[in-house]
């Protein structure tokens, strides 16, 4: 079981950067999949980005170019760094991992982008 605790959401302008922080309470070393979802009001949850443990990436079109998503394995935490912030970037921004048939989600942290 892992737990996962998200930070660095918050209210920034739009062309603006954040840096989300995902840190799971063990080691995410031989975790597989690790990812970034978001849900905006009335939407669904979607897929922001995912790193596997080889360091393979995978982003949403809305990401490609824009945000990053990174492991340090030595912190046992996940980033997100976000930049050029649009205002339809706003949404509730969720860290995940998937290890075998588990998956788990942290509780999530707001983004809010607006002038």
């Amino acid at each position: 079981q892992v737990q996962l605790v998200e930070s660095g959401g918050g209210l920034v302008q739009p062309g603006g950067s954040l840096r989300l922080s995902c840190a799971a309470s063990r080691s995410i070393f031989s975790i597989y999949l690790m990812g970034w979802y978001r849900q905006a009001p009335g939407k669904q949850r979607e897929l922001v980005a995912t790193t596997t443990r080889g360091d393979t990436t995978n982003y949403a079109d809305s990401a490609k170019g824009r945000f990053t998503i990174s492991r340090d394995s030595t912190k046992n935490t996940v980033y997100l760094q976000m930049n050029s912030l649009k205002p339809e970037d706003t949404a509730v921004y969720y860290c995940n991992a998937q290890t075998g048939l588990m998956s788990y989600w942290g509780q999530g942290t707001q983004v809010t982008v607006s002038s």
